[in-house]
Order: structure tokens, then C-alpha cells, then sequence
């Protein structure tokens, strides 16, 4: 229970790691009042249950993705549960088999239903493998397919691609020059994969984020071991439309530094939001980055206190700025709370909020909905009924 209780404490647990190396009923509040909590809902059972990404259907409600321990054939399934858009359950479905089994990213597709990525230690060749799951739109599987070598592979984010395609990134250990590769995988519109690329040196390196771009290629980001000014630096990868590097950037100084979540921005420029340990005012700092089309740093923001502060995902608002979720053991009234910070279109913060009790509370994924307001997924030990929940949550703009 104490190591389950370690690994959920997901943005610090990785963040430690490198470094060595809600409620059940709905909450109203005023109308009037900005940043307050709309509703937060959790779904779980017996077990530890997370959340790892959301976004809003073009019904109105909300597709959430991640893994159960409380539900499933095995050990922990992959998770998908679909809500109206008041964050109340219609439907959820595991996947998986006898053994561990996750999904890190879900998105809704062009006729209805979803796509999710992962990893499948059930199926597949090796001892984990890159994992994506085709449903229809009441989450019923129509397909999956696996990929991998003979050692461990992940893919952490999915997107449909233009052509109805998919285009997944995460790393490989079973394909790699080093300590295990950065690695992009596109398929066609039944998950068969088209063409793979690996990127990386002599030591570790990941991505955790992709998406197309306008010109057809694609933006990645993660972090470097191989290359850069420190131990760990920022990575920012594009490529041309069938995966070929046409640059790379690294951002970082001396010690660990890492970027979570990118996406390009109405300029043609790119955000990328992570956390540093060269730039912060604590042990770990949110981080913020903005770059020209060209991945060359515009400016950079930190967020943070005395403690561990990061962020996990980023979102360009309609207003010209972002939004970022994640975790912060700085500020709010537990061990760890979820954290979300709005700042204008120069990365100056405008607002922050923090989410939670005295336990335990993380969110990784945040989505501007159709009216402004913002829809944030994770886990909750503050309000769940037992391990940790789900949790979704709206919050006012």
C-alpha cells in the first residue's frame, strides 16, 4: 500500500525520480464570482483509480482516460468514461487483460468515437507495450492494435491526424540508440502503423506530448539526457509529415529540466509547460516557455514556492494566454494540491487557483471549454472513498 500510495503521487513521484537520476455531490458557486469551482465529480471504487486526460465531446459532456485498479480483468485496465455536462456518468468501459494495462491520452475522432494510447503489459511482444484502443461512440472497442519490440515501449499521447489517421508519441526501449529513445508512430485510420521514427542519443531520452501542426509535420516535447546544457534538459522536436526531424531545441541550465505538454500556438509559434530545477525559486518550479515558429525561445516563465510546483499540460485561451494544470506542494492546505494557473499572452500570471484537502490531489490535464470555462482531470484522495479517485472538475473563468 505505502509503494501504490508513493507511485500515485504522480507529477512529484516523477519529478523525485529524474532528479536522482471532488467531492461526490455537485458544488455550485455564485455566478458572479471568477475562478470558483463550478462542479467537481469523482468516480471510483475499493482501489486507486485515475484520471490521466479529458476533453470535451461535441455533445456538450466529457471523455475521460486512464486506468482503474478498483474494475477490469487484471491488475489495472485502461479506463474510459464518458459524462454529460454536468460531469454526471453515462457510461465507462475497462480494457485490458490479466496484467497492468493504462491509458495516458484519449481524444473524441471525427465520427464519434474515441481514440486512446497507452501501454499493455496483457498484450502485445515484449514487457510493455505501446497500446491504441479504437472505439465507437458508446466506447465499445472496435480495435486495437499493439506495438513494440522484445523490451519495454509506451506511447503517452494520441491525436487524429488530418488524413483520419492517428499519430502517437512516446519511447521505446526495444528501438533505440541509448538508454531508451524518443519515438513517433503514425497509422492509418484502422491503427496500422505506416512508419515509426526514434529520436534520441548515448542516453535517455522521451517525449511526452505530440501534435500536427498547420504545415502537416508534427511538435514534440519531453526531455533530454543525450543532448543539452544539464543532466535532464527540455526537448522540442519538429518534424516533416512523415517524421523526419527538420530541428530540435533544447532549454535548460545545470540541473533537471523537463517539458510535459506542448501545443502550437495562433502565431505559429509553440507553449511548452513542465517544471525546472535550474530556474526555480524552490526545489522544483513550474515552467513555462514560449517559442517563435522556428522553436527559439521567445520568453520563459517560473511558478512556485519553496516546495515541488509543476505543471503537466497547457492550453492557448481564447483570450491570447494560457492555462496550466498540475500539482503544487507550495501552496494550498494539503500534502499536495492541484494547481491551476491562468496568465496573459506574455506569460504573465494573471490568476492561480489550488484544488484539494489534506491528502493528496493532481490533475494532468486541462481543457478551455465551448463557453469560456475550463474542465480539469486527475486524482483526488481528499474526497474519495477509498485509495484514490478520478476526478473532474469545472472551474468558472
Amino acid at each position: 500500500m505505502k509503494a501504490m500510495k508513493i507511485f500515485l503521487n504522480c507529477a512529484v513521484f516523477m519529478i523525485l525520480t529524474s532528479l536522482i537520476s471532488c467531492e461526490k455531490e455537485e458544488s455550485i458557486t455564485p455566478e458572479f464570482e471568477p475562478h470558483s469551482l463550478v462542479w467537481s465529480q469523482i468516480f471510483g471504487g475499493s482501489d486507486y483509480d485515475i484520471a490521466e486526460s479529458v476533453q470535451q465531446t461535441t455533445d456538450g459532456g466529457y471523455i475521460l482516460a486512464g486506468w482503474t485498479s478498483s474494475y477490469g480483468a487484471g491488475n489495472r485496465d485502461a479506463w474510459l468514461i464518458k459524462t454529460d455536462a454536468t460531469g454526471t456518468e453515462q457510461w465507462n468501459q475497462t480494457f485490458g487483460g490479466s496484467n497492468n494495462d493504462a491509458a495516458k491520452s484519449v481524444q473524441q475522432t471525427t465520427d464519434g468515437g474515441y481514440i486512446l494510447a497507452g501501454w499493455t503489459e496483457s498484450y502485445g511482444t515484449g514487457n510493455g507495450d505501446a497500446w491504441l484502443i479504437k472505439t465507437d461512440a458508446t466506447g465499445t472497442e472496435q480495435w486495437n492494435q499493439a506495438f513494440g519490440g522484445s523490451d519495454y515501449d509506451m506511447v503517452k499521447s494520441v491525436q487524429q491526424t488530418t488524413d483520419g489517421g492517428y499519430i502517437l508519441a512516446g519511447y521505446t526501449e526495444s528501438y533505440r540508440a541509448g538508454n531508451g529513445d524518443a519515438w513517433l508512430i503514425k497509422t492509418d485510420a484502422a491503427g496500422v502503423e505506416q512508419w515509426s521514427q526514434t529520436f534520441g542519443g548515448s542516453d535517455k531520452d522521451r517525449v511526452h506530448s505530440v501534435q500536427q501542426t498547420t504545415d502537416g509535420g508534427y511538435i514534440l516535447t519531453g526531455y533530454t539526457c543525450s543532448y543539452g546544457a544539464g543532466d535532464k534538459d527540455a526537448w522540442l522536436i519538429k518534424t516533416d509529415a512523415t517524421g523526419i526531424e527538420q530541428w530540435s531545441q533544447t532549454f535548460g541550465s545545470s540541473n533537471w529540466d523537463e517539458v510535459r505538454s506542448v501545443q502550437q500556438t495562433t502565431d505559429g509559434g509553440y507553449i511548452l509547460a513542465g517544471f525546472t530545477s535550474s530556474y526555480q525559486a524552490g526545489y522544483v518550479d513550474a515552467w513555462l516557455i514560449k517559442t517563435d515558429v522556428a522553436g527559439t525561445e521567445q520568453w520563459s516563465k517560473t511558478f512556485g514556492g519553496s516546495n515541488v510546483d509543476a505543471v503537466e499540460s497547457v492550453q492557448q485561451t481564447t483570450d491570447g494566454g494560457y492555462i496550466l494544470a498540475g500539482c503544487t506542494w507550495s501552496y494550498g492546505v494539503g500534502t499536495e494540491n492541484a494547481w491551476l494557473i491562468k496568465t496573459d499572452v506574455a506569460g504573465t500570471e494573471q490568476w492561480s487557483k489550488t484544488l484539494g484537502d489534506f491528502e493528496y490531489n493532481w490533475v494532468g490535464s486541462i481543457q478551455q471549454t465551448t463557453n469560456g470555462n475550463y474542465i480539469l482531470a486527475g486524482y483526488t484522495e481528499s474526497y474519495e472513498a477509498n485509495g484514490s479517485d478520478a476526478w473532474l472538475v469545472k472551474i468558472r473563468h
